[in-house]
């Protein structure tokens, strides 16, 4: 029996000795549990007291990490191996946030770390033209207005952190495009001047369907405002790996900025990727951005797992998805300019995580990934938190909150952040039926018993708590990462591959045969999908028909 076996062995049993102490026995049982299972790190409190486990689960849980070679894997990570080994691509997202004078890391002979700063100086240098007028458009006028058409990686990354970061915003409106859907770009592109809208296209390869069809209608737009293509190099930009092919679409190779294999789409918001969030914030935010994520960094790949947060969040992940069979986890930033972070998070855990083949190939022996979901609080209390404090599910919680506000309402954040913790406590505590009875004591005996167990709680609800000092940029960089390295941690203990996403790739495929066979042909698939294609064809042709 290998030492990984015999890890998850002890975590079974473990759990089966143990799964009857609730959070409430817990923390009566331990004043200092709170003291003892929290960690700060440059103004973020990482709160994992409020959890089913103990100091013997933590143990176990890091014998676990490394009967599963994590810390081999976090050095190879570093090293620049090849550890996605399905496309034979080294994983260095992390050299993008590393400081210029950062020792060297080859890949394939090449020393990444002066090619990351090159680039990034190229990208933060043109942010910097468009928000100080030296970049115009075509007719001279200064560009107001940058629309960034990516999907995936490519958008919800700086998608999220430009909303999230708002009191940043600088002179020029950022916009973001992503859906094939026309009424994407048609709607954003309502009241915009061509004459001083530039737009980037984020893709690596210069081939994403729904990036090349927006981009293409981008430029129909353009032209239809009576604009020369002669002026499409002032106009549009790109991120991407295949200069040849942008330069096709009429973009200049001088606008034309690199992403390299090595940096997959979903942790790509650190490089050129980031080019309208660096419009949008600035180059002195965005380099904050990048230091909180590299100070991120260092904390993981030096602190040992028991003090390690993004090791300590995914070991918890890895508890109650394999050992107390969690239904998913509900990430809530109590942050209305935080509002996108779960949905930045599904993409980022759920196309990581969301495999049945260990990296060699073979079926995976235990479940991996898991439903993440989430909405900005308070707004979610009242929506799916009835179902986390008395439904049958055991769906987990990170709370993440801001401890202070910049918009000078201290009433409402107070409110805001009361929510917070009250519902963390609430989670664990419940309510016992004694209790209810007590406060019902004032109701006649009849209805204090009919009603009293509709009111009870039974707690045991486990959470954690991510507290910020503010919402910086330096803040926002240190909780992306800490939540990138939890998903890689996972991928490492369940022998899968984060860094691969095949399985978005098949209906692609199928897409590119069934288009065509929307206007002519016929089908040749199953009679459900060649109903729905006959049906499509039927609401069209009436609707010519009008």
């Amino acid at each position: 029996m290998t030492a990984y076996s015999d890890a998850w062995q002890a975590l079974e049993a473990h759990h089966a000795d143990t799964q009857h102490v609730t959070l409430r026995e817990r923390f009566a049982a331990d004043a200092e549990r709170f003291n003892n299972m929290h960690e700060i790190l440059h103004g973020l409190l990482f709160d994992y007291s409020k959890n089913r486990l103990d100091e013997n689960t933590l143990d176990l849980l890091c014998r676990l990490a490394e009967a599963a070679d994590l810390p081999q894997y976090m050095q190879a990570m570093i090293n620049g191996e090849k550890i996605n080994t399905s496309e034979h691509r080294a994983v260095l997202h992390t050299a993008l946030r590393l400081p210029a004078n950062a020792q060297p890391i080859y890949v394939d002979g090449e020393n990444i770390v002066s090619k990351v700063h090159h680039e990034l100086n190229r990208t933060l240098e043109f942010a910097r033209q468009l928000l100080d007028g030296t970049h115009a458009g075509i007719t001279g006028k200064p560009i107001t207005d940058l629309v960034h058409i990516g999907i995936g990686g490519s958008d919800l990354g700086p998608r999220m952190a430009t909303q999230a970061l708002q009191p940043y915003w600088q002179n020029i409106r950022v916009h973001f495009v992503s859906n094939s859907d026309d009424a994407d770009l048609t709607q954003t592109l309502l009241g915009l001047n061509p004459e001083t809208t530039v737009f980037s296209i984020a893709s690596k390869s210069f081939r994403t369907p729904e990036t090349l069809l927006n981009a293409y209608a981008a430029r129909t737009w353009y032209r239809d405002a009576g604009l020369p293509d002669s002026g499409i190099y002032r106009h549009f930009c790109a991120i991407s790996a295949d200069v040849a092919a942008a330069q096709n679409f009429g973009i200049s190779p001088d606008k034309v900025f690199a992403m390299s294999d090595w940096v997959g789409g979903r942790y790509s918001v650190w490089s050129p990727i980031g080019l309208p969030l660096m419009v949008a914030v600035g180059e002195k935010a965005f380099r904050k951005m990048l230091a909180g994520a590299h100070a991120m960094d260092t904390h993981f790949f030096e602190t040992p797992f028991r003090r390690n947060i993004p090791v300590l969040m995914a070991l918890i992940n890895v508890w109650y998805n394999n050992f107390q069979h969690s239904d998913g986890q509900t990430v809530v930033p109590y942050s209305h300019n935080m509002r996108l972070f779960t949905p930045w998070l599904n993409q980022l855990d759920m196309e990581s995580l969301g495999k049945q083949r260990t990296s060699d190939g073979q079926p995976v022996s235990c479940t991996t990934g898991g439903i993440v979901f989430g909405d900005e609080g308070v707004n979610c209390q009242h929506a799916y938190f009835q179902l986390l404090h008395q439904g049958t599910r055991l769906i987990p919680v990170d709370f993440i909150v801001p401890m202070t506000t910049i918009y000078g309402n201290h009433r409402q954040h107070r409110f805001t952040v009361a929510n917070a913790f009250a519902q963390a406590e609430a989670l664990m505590k419940g309510k016992t039926l004694d209790e209810v009875q007590i406060e019902l004591a004032a109701l006649p005996p009849d209805e204090r018993d009919r009603l009293a167990p509709q009111k009870e709680f039974p707690g045991n609800r486990p959470s954690n708590s991510l507290l910020i000092d503010s919402l910086t940029p330096f803040n926002l960089g240190m909780l992306m990462a800490a939540y990138e390295h939890r998903t890689f941690v996972q991928g490492v203990i369940w022998r899968i591959n984060p860094f691969d996403q095949w399985g978005v790739e098949y209906g692609k495929e199928l897409a590119k045969t069934i288009e065509p066979e929307l206007e002519r042909g016929t089908p040749a698939h199953d009679s459900s999908t060649n109903g729905l294609i006959a049906f499509y064809r039927n609401c069209n042709a009436a609707s010519k028909a009008v």
